[in-house]
């Protein structure tokens, strides 16, 4: 209705000034009969306002489909009453959809193409790879252990690459099966003991009991290995540790991941699962793509595992997931 009377306010203000006029013509040509020209006045504004009712009834639903957003796409083709303008502008508005669904459905092909060719391309960079270590893994020249750590960080990043690609598509590529905490912990820490050892830093494990939890094994590997990639980067000491803890939060299940680094400001605490923020560390640490912490919350949150980070400057992070 609030619409209705707002589109019609420029006519009602037209039929008030040309009735205006047109009395004020009459009078000044001589016609001074006040009742019958009130009652032509009142004549017209009764057809006036007929015509006002009877164009609000016929138009009624277009100018409530007007008034109330849609819910849905589903909700777009539903009928309306049957008049010119509404359905002119049905059609109109039909047209721009299919035209929408059209374009929405080429750009999702190719950007399920594009998934696949990055699919495709890591898993066929990954084969050299593991052929080059196959190579030098008997080698004891300081060269091929160097050869190797590069190796460790080229495969690093193709998993980064990998899942980040499958996020979008995450529903098609998880399963979700109960799991003992501890055993994914040591053996994801185990994939890592190169590292480990590169940067001469030892892990420390503080599992009070045997902790079951619902997760995808694969994901939440990627996930942890994220936060050791993380904490071993910025513990620029050697001889140092990195703890990991479970226990049990109330109902929920803990797993604390506590590095001895260089910490993370405060200011940068609130952006730190910001997609490429990289904050003051990035600046002194070139590695930083700032695509770890967030890609760490984005799968915690489609597992459906809460993400908690602390940190204090000079002393370290602690990063806790929290599984429901």
């Amino acid at each position: 209705m609030t619409l209705f009377i707002r589109e019609q306010l420029p006519l009602i203000f037209l039929y008030i000034g040309q009735l205006m006029v047109i009395t004020v013509i009459y009078w000044l040509d001589g016609f001074h009969h006040l009742e019958i020209s009130l009652y032509a006045a009142l004549l017209s504004g009764c057809l006036f306002v007929g015509y006002l009712i009877f164009r609000y009834i016929t138009h009624r639903s277009f100018y409530q489909r007007l008034e109330k957003p849609l819910e849905s796409l589903k909700d777009f083709r539903s009928e309306v009453h049957h008049s010119p303008l509404a359905e002119s502008l049905q059609e109109l508005l039909l047209s721009q959809f299919q035209h929408y669904q059209t374009d929405l459905h080429n750009y999702k092909h190719k950007l399920e193409g594009h998934i696949q060719f990055i699919n495709q391309w890591v898993h066929q960079m990954k084969t050299p790879l593991s052929v080059i270590h196959l190579i030098i893994q008997e080698e004891d020249d300081p060269r091929f252990t160097a050869i190797g750590d590069e190796i460790d960080r080229l495969r690093k990043g193709l998993d980064m690459v990998l899942y980040t690609a499958r996020l979008d598509t995450f529903e098609r590529d998880f399963f979700v099966e109960n799991l003992n905490l501890e055993s994914v912990v040591q053996s994801t820490v185990s994939n890592q003991k190169r590292l480990f050892i590169r940067k001469r830093i030892f892990p420390s494990f503080h599992f009070s009991e045997d902790h079951q939890i619902v997760s995808d094994e694969k994901w939440l590997s990627f996930v942890i290995t994220q936060l050791i990639t993380n904490a071993i980067r910025y513990t620029v000491h050697e001889n140092r540790k990195i703890h990991f803890l479970s226990y049990r939060r109330g109902i929920k299940t803990v797993l604390e991941v506590k590095d001895e680094g260089v910490g993370i400001l405060e200011s940068d605490l609130p952006r730190v699962f910001n997609p490429y923020f990289t904050g003051e560390n990035g600046r002194n640490f070139q590695e930083s793509t700032g695509m770890g912490l967030y890609l760490v919350k984005q799968i915690c949150e489609k597992l459906g595992h809460h993400i908690e980070i602390d940190s204090t400057v000079h002393q370290g992070t602690t990063v806790r997931i929290i599984f429901g």
